[in-house]
């Protein structure tokens, strides 16, 4: 046995796991540092916002597309609101690329006949097949499309009659491709799970686009909620479906053929966020795996491109981003080696050590979803509370995206999930119209979820106190997400879980005479 406090030998397996687990906080630092960075830009580019460049212009003819797959609870609500859009008549065309296979599909040809009756230029477009999912949707519909501007509304967002005549003008600087606006939350108050996607969501469109904007970095279109130039969509190569983030890959196939973008984040689109945890999931398992295909995809060309270093290094730590999970994964699972193994370090350094990973890979993080919301404007103790959610959530989708960057990096393009909408807003109630299929991963969220909290109480009984808080976070978030998805299967087994809640569908879809009214709004706006 060594003396206390003095170095012991290590066999070279306990030196190899040690060294793995400092490796993975090493990298796992540059990601969170790379958080820090944001904050420091986003202070630089303060006050920096794009504006309108002329009061008047000639407006362009614009397409709205909205691409629907099984939508039946947000679908005639997603109609609606686009053709309440306030653009002249003549110039606005709205494409309904519905690749439905249940009821929905009825449901949008009625509505869609009903608004053409009242004179506006709406089209749906049916395919037979889902070739090329979301993205094989939006080609589809740009081949038909007679605007210069091509706006994409999800089927749950819902932009106000105002969005166009605030967003086209930005297009009349040079070279601009794309305009992203801000997505807010009708549904963000009900649950911890819903607000810690808020926060999330928050700290990247407050703060992540803003600084990448101010700094002429690259960033990306979000799928929605957004308007580009059609020119810039032909000129990078159009929609691809060899990826599952559709929306990445063409944001960089367009910055990489110097088209700039703007963010917008005073025009925010309210949109519902997925309040069930399977439909969550399968989210973060697309945008997870596509992001990390886009790397495979995208990082050679660029990093061969004629571009500044900065702007390299900034795609790299963008791209790869979710490689974070498996890191935080591996980190949890190596705690194990380092508790186990003999003391190699003194005490006071042991500690010091331990302080310096708290600053450098915990407290930007806290900073960063901090600011993000005080960049909302959220104060107080709910501030505390949901950033606190965004913690938990996050460490709950450890499992779930580790697999999804595995299958990323490994993988073809795969099965494009949808998120399934059920049209609720603030604290309405649950309009269930589709239930997620189950996560076979639940299993491995359980063991590791019993495997961190038996970890954690090794730690406590060897002395090892300051990791104990990190485990548990990890235990907590991985048994929160893995119960709320049994819940879920199992309400999901119910006979009646299905079926159209009694009156939605009417509530959803009034008579003409109201669609009549309503259009007239589209007229009432500012002219040229």
């Amino acid at each position: 046995m060594p003396a206390p406090g003095s170095a012991a030998h290590l066999d070279w397996p306990w030196t190899l796991a040690i060294a793995s687990f400092i490796l993975a906080q090493v990298l796992l630092s540059v990601f969170s540092l790379h958080r820090l960075v944001t904050l420091l830009r986003c202070r630089r580019a303060r006050g920096i916002a794009p504006t309108n460049d002329c009061a008047s212009i000639d407006w362009p003819r614009v397409t709205v597309q909205l691409p629907f797959y099984n939508e039946r609870a947000v679908a005639v609500r997603a109609i609606d609101t686009a053709a309440r859009l306030e653009y002249p008549g003549d110039r606005l065309q709205i494409q309904v690329l519905d690749d439905s296979t249940d009821d929905t599909r009825s449901r949008v040809s009625e509505r869609v006949r009903a608004w053409q009756a009242s004179g506006v230029d709406i089209t749906l477009l049916a395919r037979s097949t889902r070739d090329g999912y979301k993205a094989g949707a939006l080609a589809a519909g740009l081949a038909r499309a007679t605007g210069d501007l091509i706006a994409v509304f999800d089927a749950d967002f819902v932009p106000a009659p105002d969005f166009l005549s605030r967003i086209v003008p930005h297009f009349t600087a040079p070279r601009i491709g794309m305009v992203q606006a801000r997505w807010s939350h009708l549904n963000r108050d009900r649950s911890p799970l819903t607000a810690g996607q808020a926060v999330m969501l928050d700290a990247h469109f407050g703060l992540e686009h803003e600084a990448r904007m101010a700094a002429g970095l690259f960033f990306n279109f979000n799928g929605t909620a957004g308007v580009w130039r059609r020119e810039c969509i032909v000129d990078a190569g159009g929609w691809m479906h060899d990826t599952l983030t559709e929306d990445l890959d063409l944001s960089y196939r367009a910055q990489l053929r110097g088209w700039r973008f703007r963010c917008v984040s005073a025009l925010d689109v309210p949109a519902e966020l997925p309040a069930d945890v399977l439909a969550f999931k399968a989210q973060q398992r697309r945008w997870a795996q596509g992001s990390i295909q886009t790397a495979r995809k995208i990082l050679p060309r660029l990093l061969r491109a004629r571009l500044s270093p900065q702007v390299k290094l900034e795609a790299v730590l963008h791209l790869t981003a979710n490689c974070a999970y498996p890191l935080l994964l591996l980190s949890g699972l190596l705690l194990a080696a380092v508790i186990a193994a003999p003391p190699v370090l003194s005490p006071g350094l042991a500690l010091a050590l331990d302080l310096v990973a708290i600053a450098v890979g915990v407290l930007p993080i806290l900073l960063f979803l901090s600011v993000g919301q005080l960049v909302r404007g959220s104060r107080g103790v709910r501030t505390i509370g949901d950033v606190c959610a965004a913690l938990w959530v996050g460490a709950g989708l450890v499992v779930n995206n580790t697999g999804a960057v595995i299958a990323g990096l490994c993988g073809d393009a795969g099965t494009w999930e949808r998120t399934a909408k059920t049209g609720e807003r603030e604290g309405g109630a649950d309009r269930r119209s589709y239930d997620s299929p189950f996560d076979r991963g639940v299993g491995f969220e359980i063991a590791f979820a019993v495997g961190f909290a038996l970890l954690a109480g090794l730690a406590w009984s060897k002395g090892h106190v300051r990791p104990v808080p990190f485990l548990l976070l990890l235990s907590t978030g991985q048994g929160f997400v893995a119960a709320l998805s049994l819940l879920e299967h199992r309400r999901a087994r119910r006979p009646d879980s299905g079926r159209d809640p009694a009156g939605y569908a009417a509530a959803s879809s009034g008579p003409a005479s109201q669609i009549a009214e309503g259009s007239s709004g589209r007229a009432r706006m500012r002219s040229g």
